[in-house]
């Protein structure tokens, strides 16, 4: 196993977060990884379980609108100004996990979600 450049911590008010343990470059590539898209048959079930709080847009077609993040991305805590973004590949159900500026070690990772937050923004 490799020394990897994150680590998942506890966040007061927040629940889990990502940390960098070293630091990371701007337009660094984080991490790109996997989705599970959902179709929308499936969702509504979904959208009763935790998993609910843990889904992406996922444009791909009429049928799926969303998906399960299957890397650390999916505990990115949101910010207003964030210093992470995703870029996705929906032709090959890969996301992309990209630093926006430098990131120091022990700075939280954080994304602006593409959704009306239902927790308010701290």
């Amino acid at each position: 196993m490799t020394d990897s450049p994150l680590e998942i911590r506890e966040v007061p008010g927040k629940g889990r977060g990502i940390f960098a343990t070293q630091p990371i470059e701007s337009g660094a590539l984080i991490e790109r990884t996997a989705v599970l898209a959902m179709p929308e048959s499936e969702l509504e079930l979904v959208r009763q379980t935790q998993l609910s709080d843990y889904l992406f847009a996922w444009p791909l077609s009429d049928e799926i609108g969303e998906a399960v993040v299957m890397g650390r991305l999916s505990l990115a805590n949101h910010a207003d100004v964030p210093n992470t973004e995703y870029r996705r590949h929906l032709d090959q159900g890969l996301i992309d996990w990209v630093a926006l500026r430098p990131i120091a070690a022990g700075e939280e990772l954080t994304i602006r979600y593409a959704c009306p937050l239902w927790f308010p923004a701290v």
